[in-house]
C-alpha cells in the first residue's frame, strides 16, 4: 500500500493543491498537520511521520512547501518519500523553481503530473522525459484521428532512443518439453 492523498501546502498549512488517489482518507485531516508539526518543532522532536488517530502523515519540506503524503494502511515508506522527493525533481524540470508562486501559476500542468505520476496510490510513471512528451505547459490540440499515446510511454524504456533499426530481429529459445504419465 501507498499514498492515500498527496498534498501541497504553503507554509502557513494552507493547502495549494491536492490530489486523493485512494479515496479512503478524509480529506479533512490535512487541518491536523500544521499544529501537530508545530507541536513537535516547539518540542524538538520534529519526525519525518506525524501520526494523527490512524491517519499517518509522511512530508517534506522544500523552499517553501510542504508535500505531504497521507495514508491509512501500513504503507512502503521508503516508497512514497521516494516518490515524493522524485515529484519535486519533475516540478523543477517543468517550472525551474518550485515555490509557492509556480504551483499557483501552473495548477493545471500540476494537476495533470499528479494525474499521471500516481494512480490509485501507487507511483507509475515518474521520469519528466517521458512526462513532457504528452503533458506541455501550452496546450496543444489532438489529431483528429483516434488518440494515441507517445511511443516512449507504450515502451516505458526511458534510457533507449526512438529510432533504432537493426538489420535482422532474431530471437533465440530453448523449448524444454516434459510429459508426465501414469
Amino acid at each position: 500500500m501507498s499514498a492515500s492523498a498527496v498534498f501541497i501546502l504553503d507554509l502557513k498549512g494552507k493547502v495549494l493543491i491536492c490530489r486523493n488517489y485512494m479515496g479512503n482518507t478524509d480529506m479533512n485531516q490535512i487541518d491536523h498537520f500544521m499544529p501537530l508539526l508545530m507541536k513537535k518543532e516547539e518540542d524538538g522532536e520534529i519526525t519525518p511521520i506525524i501520526t494523527h488517530g490512524n491517519t499517518h502523515f509522511l512530508w517534506i519540506k522544500h523552499s517553501n512547501l510542504y508535500l505531504v503524503a497521507t495514508t491509512r494502511k501500513n504503507a512502503n515508506a521508503a516508497l512514497v518519500y521516494s516518490f515524493l522527493y522524485k515529484i519535486t525533481q519533475v516540478f523543477k524540470e517543468y517550472f525551474k523553481e518550485l515555490e509557492e508562486e509556480s504551483i499557483r501559476d501552473n495548477f493545471v500542468t500540476v494537476y495533470e503530473l499528479m494525474d499521471e505520476v500516481m494512480d490509485f496510490g501507487f507511483p507509475q510513471t515518474t521520469d519528466s522525459k517521458i512526462l513532457q512528451e504528452y503533458i506541455t505547459q501550452q496546450g496543444h490540440k489532438l489529431e483528429v484521428g483516434a488518440p494515441r499515446p507517445p511511443a516512449t510511454v507504450t515502451n516505458a524504456v526511458s534510457w533507449r532512443s526512438e529510432g533504432i533499426k537493426y538489420r535482422k530481429n532474431e530471437v533465440f529459445m530453448d523449448v524444454i518439453e516434459s510429459v508426465n504419465l501414469l
